[in-house]
């Protein structure tokens, strides 16, 4: 018993620090998403666009590339926003009692499948920037793109694990 009530304790703080993980992710995205909206109107924005990132060059080079860059970066923080949210769905729907469900093995399966796009975007524009430097000369963010398609392997092999706990958990309830 001492166990469980552990386990939930575990359970609920992750909840919660998922919650201020995917309040501040969402803040991120917003605050890329104006400051980009404030530089293409004030080109000096472009200096400080978020957290020190200067694409002043960049921009100044073209509003397209600017755009393109700038639009994988904002695709990358929204779609770690998106896998926190589904964290909190999967997290609010565990149950001790029952804990594999249908509905969390869908969940961890489009997980790993978004965290599967944020690692093809990263390659995107990781490919898109080392095109920028060697034909313009012009240095551009990087995003980190190797851990992204490791934990979405890893999720998928957990959702897996999930999936025949649920076949498993089913059969039980049938031979009771």
């Amino acid at each position: 018993m001492r166990n469980d009530t552990r386990t939930k304790q575990i359970l609920d703080v992750m909840y919660v620090l998922t919650w201020i993980a995917f309040v501040g992710l969402m803040i991120e995205t917003g605050a890329i998403l104006v400051s980009y909206v404030v530089s293409c109107i004030n080109p000096e924005a472009a200096k400080n666009l978020y957290k020190n990132l200067n694409l002043e060059e960049l921009r100044e080079f073209s509003i397209w590339q600017y755009t393109y860059v700038v639009s994988f970066i904002l695709a990358v923080s929204a779609m770690k926003a998106y896998v926190l949210y589904l964290l909190i769905t999967a997290l609010s729907k565990v149950n001790l009692v029952n804990p594999f469900k249908i509905e969390v093995v869908h969940i961890l399966e489009r997980i790993s499948y978004i965290l599967l796009g944020i690692w093809i975007v990263a390659l995107l524009n990781n490919e898109n920037v080392g095109r920028l430097l060697k034909t313009a000369g012009i240095n551009s963010e990087k995003l980190a793109a190797d851990e992204f398609i490791f934990i979405a392997g890893l999720v998928f092999i957990i959702s897996q694990v999930f999936k025949r706990g649920v076949e498993i958990q089913s059969e039980n309830d049938l031979t009771v």
